[in-house]
């Protein structure tokens, strides 16, 4: 199994900063938005296993509250799964493929597509964590503090539903980006 290389993250970010300094930071709240029209714009993007949209969209979900000044791109939360951030409501509608890919969606759903800025900032998601795999993000999320605080002191098998903490994600990637 490959495991994203130190280099490889690190790609990533440099990648994400350097395109989100073009960005609005204007705040602007999608309450329409939910996780599962995030999770249908990645799918436009490609097909891709249930591990990587899981971690995608909590990408999406963490960085949208950075840029946007706390304001969530969508209603849920993310809980410490072993497996690394895990939205319990999208788990449950995608598990049935197990470790296959989701096929890919033909359509945008309109609450993205008729919002440019959200299409961007998603696309920009994807050109940053897209081209890694979902062991590759689970092992980058298993790295971040969001998660580490959320897991506490549990071990790397045991199960959890402690929810990920959004003022922990904030402080967390507000400082990747302040110090990126």
């Amino acid at each position: 199994m490959y495991y994203a290389k130190g280099g490889d993250i690190q790609m990533a970010k440099i990648i994400y900063l350097e395109q989100v300094k073009t960005m609005s930071t204007t705040s602007t709240t999608f309450t329409e938005t939910t996780v599962f029209d995030v999770a249908k714009t990645f799918l436009n993007l490609e097909p891709m296993t249930p591990k990587k949209l899981q971690k995608l969209c909590y990408y999406a979900y963490s960085w949208y509250m950075v840029f946007y000044e706390g304001d969530k791109l969508f209603d849920g939360e993310f809980e410490a799964w072993i497996h690394g951030p895990v939205n319990p409501e999208l788990y449950r509608e995608y598990r049935k493929y197990g470790f296959n890919e989701i096929p890919q969606e033909d359509v945008l759903p309109d609450e993205i597509s008729n919002n440019p800025q959200l299409v961007e900032f998603l696309e920009h998601i994807h050109q940053t964590y897209g081209h890694l795999d979902g062991d590759q993000l689970e092992y980058l999320t298993h790295q971040e503090d969001p998660w580490l605080n959320a897991r506490k002191n549990l071990k790397p098998y045991e199960p959890s539903n402690n929810v990920v903490d959004d003022d922990d994600i904030i402080e967390y990637y507000r400082g990747e980006l302040e110090n990126g």
